[in-house]
């Protein structure tokens, strides 16, 4: 009995680390963001709207991230993950843009 109950919690502790893994993803992809902004500043490379509308995007995303986490215990459902993902990568591919676009600081 003692040992159905220790394998039942261990597999339910199992399912629950790739979602707590996500979370942590999620979080190291945001910080890769911020890395990419701050160096297109200090090159020059975005100018100050540019990196205003990027900074305040990364911080939307990180406030919904943290929203997610508090409603679910500290983990991300699925859905949570997918749409933190899909707006990071538009950001991604915004970062880019700003950063290639040719506009530069004065």
């Amino acid at each position: 009995m003692f040992s159905k109950i220790l394998v039942a919690s261990a597999l339910f502790a199992a399912s629950l680390v790739p979602l707590a893994a996500n979370a942590g993803e999620v979080q190291n992809r945001i910080h890769h963001e911020q890395a990419r902004v701050d160096h297109g500043v200090r090159d020059g490379q975005l100018t100050y709207g540019e990196y205003r509308n990027l900074d305040n995007s990364l911080d939307r995303i990180q406030a919904q991230r943290n929203r997610d986490l508090r409603r679910n215990d500290g983990h991300l459902t699925r859905a949570q993950y997918r749409q933190l993902n899909r707006e990071e990568s538009h950001l991604s591919d915004r970062i880019w843009f700003d950063n290639h676009n040719r506009r530069r600081q004065h």
